[in-house]
């Protein structure tokens, strides 16, 4: 399962719920609907582009007019989750009153919003070879999306007066998706990734002192 052109799945999910990108083909929202449920029950590799015609009540050839393969299909149904991930992230982290509190909200919803995920969790768990190397196997283009995303949220926050305007916004970024990623793509003896006060004691201690350039230390962070 690899993209299309140059661009990558997160990245594409990352611009379309940056720039607020809408579904406006409700046929095509149904066949992905349709698609999701079915990846969810039954796999990828056990679903066929019929099983999904026939849980959407379309003809297959509806399906490939719309998706002309099953790569494509599951590339678009991943993608959207995706999406929804971004979505909920932005949401969430509006909740916290802090620059420090967000990086913790932010790491436990990822966390959170990504494993219990039923298809994307579920795909990291059962069917790893499927998704995985769409993410890592693409010269770092998945990983260096991500970093762009929260390192545009702490330059929203240097922006704001909220962290020390000599933060360097790329490296902390970079170290905590990388962090994060690990994470979810090995599962970890240490620390329970199902409790989000261990996971947010974990931000604190190692995530929120990125926070903090050698030379000056932000109000927010410290208050």
């Amino acid at each position: 399962m690899t993209p299309s052109d140059s661009e990558s799945l997160l990245e594409r999910a990352y611009l379309d719920a940056v720039e607020q990108v809408g579904d406006t083909d409700e046929l095509r929202a149904r066949i992905l609907d349709a698609a999701y449920e079915q990846f969810c029950r039954m796999g990828i590799r056990r679903s066929t582009m019929e099983d999904v015609a026939r849980r959407a009540k379309v003809s297959r050839i509806t399906v490939y007019r719309r998706f002309a393969t099953k790569d494509a299909l599951v590339e678009h149904v991943v993608r959207r989750e995706f999406r929804r991930y971004f979505d909920r992230f932005l949401i969430d982290i509006e909740r916290a009153g802090t620059a420090a509190d967000r990086v913790v909200l932010g790491f436990v919803s990822s966390l959170r919003a990504i494993r219990s995920n039923p298809l994307i969790g579920g795909l990291i768990t059962a069917e790893p070879d499927l998704l995985v190397p769409s993410m890592i196997a693409d010269g770092g283009q998945t990983l260096a999306t991500v970093r762009q995303f929260v390192a545009g949220q702490l330059r929203h926050e240097q922006r704001a007066g909220h962290v020390s305007a000599d933060l360097d916004t790329d490296l902390v970024a970079e170290m905590m998706v990388r962090i994060s990623a690990s994470f979810l793509a090995t599962p970890s003896h240490v620390i329970d990734l199902d409790d989000d006060a261990q996971l947010a004691a974990v931000a604190r201690q190692f995530l929120v002192p990125m926070l903090r350039p050698a030379r000056s230390e932000s109000r927010d962070v410290t208050g």
